[in-house]
């Protein structure tokens, strides 16, 4: 297999929630092209799920990228604060900013139900990691962002658009969306864009948990939704390649205040999944 090339050597970037799942293929994509990654997370030893800050930050290191790990409470403003005053500290730039941090298996034990049963404890839930999360590592990171023309990729869902999971997951997802037209409005005098993408389904690490069926397969049912063949989702990597290839675009501004579909960006960019496929879950 021919060496990965690094298009982003010298780059800067921050991953947040990087510790498994789809934040993790994308501090991972973005280290094998050759970035400094930033990866943020609270989890420091394997639990029930796999995947710790560091061991990201390590593959990233054997991709051929320099993975930084920081262990991060996203609800510590501070401790936010305090992030980005080390990268300037460190580099005096960043280039790349991921807004991916999310409390996925709290938000997966109301998936289907009704607004009514789902408690409000669970808006708040969603809402502090996943909206206000966003919008303040984007508030400590504009100025750096600025000053290098940089990228914000905030990590939504067609859920922004039609009904999926529950309302409190949709409402949330069209606020992430919002987030990045008022962010675009506020920076369109700068060099900086800021999009939003749609992954599809991805065979997360908390999906590979899903037992195979009779026949061998790894079926995920969603209450009102559909079933979903998960052996043939999205891997992590597939959306950090969108990333990836966002971040080396020299003409992405254009894109600038929109959501975009991963599988859509492939077929803009010309990247594939890490088996060769363009997976679809329109």
């Amino acid at each position: 297999m021919s060496e990965i090339p690094k298009i982003l050597a010298g780059r800067v970037a921050v991953v947040t929630g990087a510790s498994r799942g789809i934040g993790k293929g994308i501090a991972l994509e973005l280290g094998a092209a050759g970035a400094t990654v930033y990866v943020t997370g609270r989890t420091t030893t394997p639990g029930h799920l796999p995947g710790t800050v560091g061991g990201t930050a390590a593959e990233i290191d054997e991709l051929g990228g320099t993975g930084v790990a920081v262990v991060c409470d996203h609800k510590d403003d501070s401790a936010v604060e305090k992030l980005f005053a080390q990268i300037r500290d460190e580099h005096g730039r960043l280039d790349v900013l991921v807004n991916n941090v999310y409390n996925a298996p709290g938000s997966a034990r109301w998936i289907g139900r009704k607004f009514w049963d789902v408690p409000p404890k669970a808006w708040d839930e969603g809402f502090d990691i996943g909206v206000r999360s966003h919008y303040v590592a984007s508030v400590f990171a504009a100025p750096l962002l600025i000053e290098s023309g940089g990228l914000i990729v905030n990590v939504s869902s067609p859920g922004a658009q039609r009904q999926m999971h529950n309302a409190v997951y949709g409402v949330g997802k069209a606020a992430v969306d919002r987030l990045t037209a008022d962010f675009a409005h506020d920076l369109a005098d700068t060099e900086v864009t800021a999009v939003s993408i749609w992954p599809g389904i991805v065979n997360t690490e908390l999906l590979q948990m899903v037992p195979a069926d009779a026949e061998g397969r790894r079926i995920v049912t969603l209450p009102g939704e559909g079933s979903f063949d998960l052996d043939i989702a999205e891997t992590p990597r597939f959306p950090g390649r969108a990333v990836v290839a966002l971040a080396a675009d020299p003409n992405r501004k254009a894109r600038t205040g929109k959501a975009w579909k991963v599988a859509d960006l492939a077929g803009d960019y010309g990247f594939t999944d890490i088996d060769g496929r363009v997976p679809r879950a329109d």
